[in-house]
């Protein structure tokens, strides 16, 4: 049974990265089901119920691995931006991915950065990949810029399985030592 408690992970200056708690469902599922949100996951609105067993299995993720798509939540206000984690990608299952998914109304103002950056450091502190990746869907422009913000580098197109629907992404890279440089540099 899934423990909806909302324990803090991680903090940074602007954020608390956690489990998620009950109260963030039903946001979650208004995230997940706003068209824009969707359109680079593959384009369909997930319904309430599908939504609610995402933030289940990111749930339950955390618990057994450590990893995991969690809750992003603003400090000043405790408003629930969205989720952002570390996890492992069924087409990728021998590399880590950092991912997000925030709310509309949440996006430009550097939250997606400022959380993957979060569960970059800890990623590499705690589990030593060599590498971390992060995945998008070619047009996805936001995303590929947080992707370069966070000093990845472009490594491969490729075709991925979803839920039996077939399609392509592009692959974004940052090995440990590359992190580590870039996080050294002034902001």
């Amino acid at each position: 049974m899934v423990e909806w408690d909302g324990m803090t992970i991680l903090t940074t200056p602007r954020l608390k990265l956690r489990t998620f708690c009950r109260e963030d469902l039903p946001l979650y599922a208004a995230l997940n089901a706003d068209p824009e949100v969707v359109r680079y996951l593959g384009g369909e609105p997930l319904t309430r119920e599908y939504s609610d067993d995402v933030a289940e299995w990111a749930q339950e993720r955390y618990l057994d691995e450590g990893l995991g798509l969690l809750a992003v939540e603003r400090r000043s206000d405790g408003a629930f931006l969205g989720m952002c984690g570390l996890h492992h990608l069924g087409s990728f299952p021998d590399d880590i991915e950092v991912a997000w998914r925030l709310a509309r109304e949440h996006w430009g103002f550097g939250y997606a950065t400022e959380a993957a950056t979060a569960w970059l450091d800890h990623g590499f502190d705690t589990f030593a990949p060599r590498r971390v990746i992060s995945v998008a869907d070619p047009p996805n422009e936001r995303s590929i810029a947080v992707m370069r913000r966070l000093a990845m580098e472009f490594e491969q197109r490729s075709e991925i399985e979803e839920e039996g629907e077939r399609f392509e992404v592009v692959v974004y890279a940052v090995t440990a030592e590359r992190w580590r440089a870039h996080r050294k540099r002034p902001p």
